[in-house]
């Protein structure tokens, strides 16, 4: 970086997601409902797994760390979203940048690598539930989560650092609603192949862990259900599973479309959809799915009603 070069960048100021007055409205009114419909649905979630005796086991252990990554990484984006559709001036300082970068990416990465413990987790449930409370004790499943945050903020901070210690010495405008790695770049007037030789490596280092771990563990499954001589057995084996493969599907298909795509081929206005759908809508399908499709969560539900 030559500092002799750079203009000093107090603030950055976002384009938003639309310019049109006449869906401002519309999108308000579908961001609030999303945002809202996510922070009741990860916090409860995360309250009924912690009131439920029942739920006190390593699968709900993990899924209430899921919702608190959905809820973290959701709360640093989606309510600058909402004040800034009307807002005329959608101004960050740069120092609010690079925190809202930060935290969306500590959450996100982390969210990537539970991903896989849970499918660990799943593995272990399938193919041997007699020693399954004593391989995935409290105190394996708390190691297992220190070590997902410990990557996810080592991830983070490396990407911070050297995304905002680059060169803006031209226009401060962010063609996009939040802080991220592909429309900052386009702003830098410094180098930044080492900007995306770090996100090749290190994201996808995490990218590759988690997919492999959930490939490798599912084969596992896979294997262990085929030794299921009755239909029923194999199909209550597998269908513990199904909500974990949707949830990782959608997450890590719009992560890879995101992030892993030459940068000749970004297309900003594309991209805000994408970013829109990963940062608010996945974090408000992931409680849905998991409590729609699980009998535990709907009894849980249903005694606190009864209670009621």
């Amino acid at each position: 970086m030559d500092g002799g070069n750079c203009s000093s960048v107090t603030e950055f100021i976002f384009l938003g997601i639309t310019d049109n007055t006449e869906n401002k409205v519309t999108l308000f009114t579908m961001v609030l409902l999303v945002y809202l419909i996510n922070l009741l649905a990860n916090i409860g979630m995360i309250t009924l797994i912690w009131m439920d005796p029942q739920l006190h086991t390593p699968m709900y252990f993990f899924l209430s760390h899921l919702s608190f990554c959905d809820l973290c990484y959701s709360t640093a984006i989606g309510p600058k979203v909402l004040v800034d559709i009307f807002a005329k001036n959608k101004s960050i300082s740069f120092h609010g940048c690079a925190l809202q970068f930060l935290v969306f990416c500590i959450f996100a990465d982390s969210e990537c690598l539970l991903l896989a413990m849970m499918a660990y987790d799943r593995y272990k449930a399938v193919s041997s539930p007699l020693l399954y409370v004593v391989s995935m004790s409290s105190r394996v499943c708390s190691l297992l989560m220190a070590g997902v945050y410990l990557v996810g903020m080592t991830d983070a901070l490396i990407h911070t650092t050297l995304a905002f210690r680059l060169c803006f010495c031209g226009s401060n405008k962010i063609n996009h609603f939040f802080c991220d790695l592909p429309p900052l770049f386009l702003l830098s007037c410094s180098d930044i192949q080492v900007n995306e030789l770090a996100l090749f490596i290190v994201f996808g280092f995490i990218e590759l862990s988690t997919i492999s771990g959930v490939l490798v563990s599912y084969c596992y499954i896979i294997l262990s259900v085929l030794k299921i001589h009755s239909v029923e057995g194999r199909f209550k084996a597998f269908s513990t599973c199904t909500s974990h493969l949707t949830a990782v599907a959608i997450f890590q298909g719009t992560m890879l479309f995101m992030y892993f795509r030459p940068s000749s081929s970004y297309s900003l206005d594309q991209d805000k959809i994408t970013s829109l759908f990963y940062t608010l809508v996945i974090p408000m399908l992931n409680p849905l799915i998991y409590s729609l499709r699980n009998k535990d969560v709907k009894q849980a539900l249903e005694k606190i009603k009864f209670k009621r």
